[in-house]
């Protein structure tokens, strides 16, 4: 007799995403679909030990921006280094549709400045055979990935496919225009798309130091996309805030596109050095829409976000000195050999540095006093102690000097790191108690974005470390908890019921997990984005096993060659199809 299952996973601790207690038992999958859970008599084509290991749901991260690398790659790592099985992109009104001809390059633009991906990368890896959002969904939909892919439609491109070079500038858009933005968000979402994103934020930012062309927008264009929402009765909608603003004005803002959608919101929540009691404002608001009976949630990231600066990377904290941006052409090893010279160091550290158009990159040169050198195993939360600002002070140095000679170990590879925000005082406290707040949802991992800047990705293999396994007993959060936050709970967010947790005639998206040798290790660069790019990836050991769609895509955090992966079409694509019945 043949087997009786495509795959039984046998034998495990199961953690099932629900947050009920975890229990012993089998797993069943035939053609994608869990069929069992239990005692599993039957035998599989092909089976998995567990005995001993933890058995979970694949993992759901809503924040990515994988929006071009899913046009040239299969494999949509970090995230599926790390137990993600299904990613959401087109978040903070950034990619690549709805777009003409024309407008290639200023999205190209758009994207390069916002979330850190080189020119020549997109130019040479995205192949455009698309126009409408529909098309770009019908793209992908030919393609086949490690894991699933749903998207969301951006609001840049929406402005500058409705609106041309008006909408580029900043121009305030018509009646008509904002009735064409509707009309484009319910196409989207008709065709599949999960939501539809924007961005308030001061720091999304061409690198000319233009503004992304949703960052100034009127109220009124952001609730003519919210009423594409509304119209279809479906979809979610993304957004990042202003930064700077007061809580209640921000909040104003997220509560009136929620109104206006009568759809799920939700929005960046962080604590940031300069403004580090207006998270707890927000919340505070947040909880305020919800008790009015709007469906409001703040994304919040359960770590550090970690930029990274090093030689080999987008900056370093010298890279705006004249000296350093005269050298900034050449090869590593030779800028390298370079900066060794004591007289091109004493050069350097007597400069000023040259103002950037972009903000962000004087705000990262006058951290310094907040660094710290990056270790492996990765340490994102390291104490006081260990900052870079206390070494040099410890050894007798200036702070400049001390960290000039760190940039230049490992032949220049050594990484810097700096944490943007969720840590003032080098605290998580504030982290921790947005992680459990039940009005947010954990996210924010930007996968496919800031390839030489940031690596944050891997957040889900930090939860289980960090927050789970090594956790102290008065700040640790149970295994079940933890496990429903990463894949139930933004399942949901996303309206996506087909997966997030295991339970019969849910889909076979599934991890086996050894918690004791589950081990983050620290990013490092390759060379293997279209026209040899740079980026930064970041492995973990641990992951046993991760199946998608029954299929085993990851052994021992080794690919296996399988693409299950396929493009998930939202509840308004289902509507549509269940309607036309």
């Amino acid at each position: 007799m043949g087997p009786d299952h495509d795959l039984v996973v046998r034998g495990g601790t199961i953690v099932d995403g629900s947050g009920d207690g975890a229990f012993v038992g089998d797993i069943a999958v035939d053609e994608g679909i869990i069929v069992a859970v239990g005692e599993v008599k039957g035998r599989g084509r092909e089976e998995i030990n567990a005995d001993g290991l933890i058995v979970t749901p694949g993992f759901v991260d809503i924040h990515t921006h994988y929006d071009g690398q899913v046009t040239w790659e299969n494999r949509l790592a970090p995230s599926s280094d790390h137990g993600v099985t299904t990613v959401v992109t087109g978040n903070c009104g950034v990619g690549f549709a709805p777009v003409r001809p024309a407008d290639h390059q200023m999205l190209i633009k758009v994207m390069e400045g916002v979330e850190d991906i080189p020119e020549l990368v997109m130019a040479e890896g995205i192949p455009w055979n698309w126009e409408t959002f529909p098309q770009y969904m019908d793209a992908l939909a030919e393609r086949s990935f490690d894991i699933d892919v749903a998207v969301q439609l951006p609001h840049s491109p929406v402005r500058v496919y409705v609106m041309g070079e008006r909408g580029a500038k900043h121009e305030a858009s018509t009646e008509a225009d904002r009735a064409e933005m509707t009309r484009l968000v319910e196409e989207a979402v008709r065709a599949g798309a999960v939501g539809v994103t924007t961005s308030r934020s001061s720091g999304h930012r061409l690198k000319n130091g233009e503004l992304a062309p949703s960052v100034l927008t009127e109220e009124a264009e952001l609730l003519a996309l919210a009423k594409g929402l509304r119209n279809t009765g479906c979809g979610v909608f993304q957004l990042i805030t202003q930064a700077e603003a007061p809580a209640d004005k921000d909040m104003a803002v997220v509560r009136n596109i929620a109104r206006a959608a009568g759809r799920p919101t939700s929005f960046t929540l962080l604590e940031v050095q300069h403004l580090p009691a207006k998270w707890r404002d927000m919340v505070a608001q947040v909880e305020a829409a919800n008790a009015e009976g709007l469906e409001v949630r703040g994304q919040v990231f359960p770590r550090p976000v970690g930029v990274l600066m090093g030689m080999d990377l987008s900056f370093h904290p010298f890279a705006m000195r004249p000296s350093c941006k005269g050298i900034g052409h050449l090869p590593l090893a030779e800028r390298v050999a370079i900066m060794r010279d004591p007289q091109f160091k004493a050069k350097v550290l007597a400069e000023a540095p040259v103002p950037d158009p972009q903000p962000m990159f004087n705000m990262l040169a006058g951290s310094t006093d907040r660094m710290f050198e990056l270790t492996d195993p990765v340490n994102y939360a390291p104490s006081a102690d260990d900052l870079i600002a206390a070494r040099a002070e410890r050894a007798g140095q200036s702070l400049d000097s001390y960290l000039y000679d760190l940039l230049l170990k490992h032949d220049g590879r050594n990484i810097i790191y700096l944490p943007g925000a969720n840590f003032v005082d080098c605290s998580l406290d504030a982290t921790r108690e947005m992680m459990a707040h039940p009005d947010t949802v954990i996210g924010l991992g930007d996968g496919g974005a800031h390839y030489g800047f940031i690596c944050d990705a891997s957040w889900p293999t930090f939860v289980l470390t960090h927050w789970v396994r090594d956790a102290s007993p008065d700040r640790a959060f149970p295994l079940e908890w933890a496990v429903s936050e990463l894949s139930r709970k933004p399942a949901q967010a996303v309206r996506l019921s087909d997966r997030g947790r295991i339970a019969v005639g849910l889909r076979a998206d599934i991890n086996v997990i050894d918690m004791d040798r589950l081990t983050l290790f620290a990013p490092r660069t390759v060379h293997d984005l279209p026209a040899g790019g740079r980026r930064i990836q970041q492995k973990a050991s641990g992951y046993v096993a991760t199946i998608v769609a029954g299929e085993i895509t990851y052994r021992e955090g080794e690919p296996t060659g399988a693409l299950p992966g396929r493009l998930v079409r939202g509840e308004g694509y289902r509507a549509m199809r269940e309607a036309a019945e």
